[in-house]
């Protein structure tokens, strides 16, 4: 990595970015991401936006599903931030998840919940973005949020 983008990341990581779980599913995959790029890019239309590495376990799976649920993550699901931020085998991403009965790419007891469709993927240096219509909001029943800062999730 160059000292350019070590310098970027470093300053990054001094700014508060709210916490996210993505998760798509296709071709009877599953695959779920830590995310802090999560943006409201419209609201008429209802829009989101998200940053994903492209080489990203999550990539692919996004890209083939066209769509994504989003977790925004309570206060004390920093265990749930860490287990999605590492690169688990796939068969073991899901052990002791607790889900949605209604909805398994959503996770159980988060701030809230949206179900999107992606609108457009725009591709910028290693990353893509992923613009999608809420096609579906709901607050949950989690208190507090959780926000990434200097390596650290902490709650507020």
């Amino acid at each position: 990595m160059s000292e350019a983008a070590l310098d970027q990341r470093t300053l990054f990581r001094r700014w508060p970015a709210g916490v996210s779980v993505v998760v798509a599913e296709s071709g009877g995959r599953r695959a779920g991401l830590t995310v802090s790029s999560l943006i409201s890019l419209s609201l008429e239309p209802a829009l989101v936006a998200i940053a994903v590495s492209r080489s990203a376990s999550l990539y692919e799976v996004l890209r083939e599903a066209g769509e994504w649920g989003v977790s925004i993550l309570a206060g004390a699901q920093a265990h749930l931030a860490q287990h999605f931020a590492r690169n688990v085998p796939p068969i073991a991403l899901w052990d002791r998840i607790a889900v949605r009965e209604d909805e398994p790419r959503l996770l159980a007891g988060a701030v809230g919940w949206l179900l999107v469709a992606t609108t457009e993927e725009v591709r910028g240096g290693d990353h893509s973005l992923f613009v999608g219509e809420v096609g579906r909001l709901e607050a949950g029943s989690g208190a507090g949020s959780l926000v990434y800062l200097d390596h650290r999730y902490l709650a507020l």
